[in-house]
């Protein structure tokens, strides 16, 4: 199990903030995300939903998409995760 930020912290709000930049995108082909956590070492674990958790391209989605606007919004996290 791994030691997650707790929901209250403000970093959620601004991940969560991100995300939503992205989420048309990953709508429009049938596919959405959901964030899971934060860990204690700025690591952000999302879940991609829909056709994105199936699709041959979700490991490019998830770096040159969701993780890109993540760490341009909040450049203290360190990477992105898919879990």
């Amino acid at each position: 199990m791994k030691d997650y930020l707790p929901n209250s912290d403000p970093l959620y709000d601004k991940v969560i903030s991100a995300l939503e930049t992205v989420r048309p995108y990953l709508q429009v082909d049938g596919g959405d995300c959901q964030l899971v956590g934060i860990t204690k070492d700025m690591v952000v674990d999302v879940k991609l939903l829909g056709a994105c958790g199936s699709c041959p391209m979700s490991t490019l989605t998830l770096r040159a998409g969701v993780e890109q606007a993540i760490k341009k919004a909040i450049p203290e996290i360190a990477r992105v995760e898919q879990v």
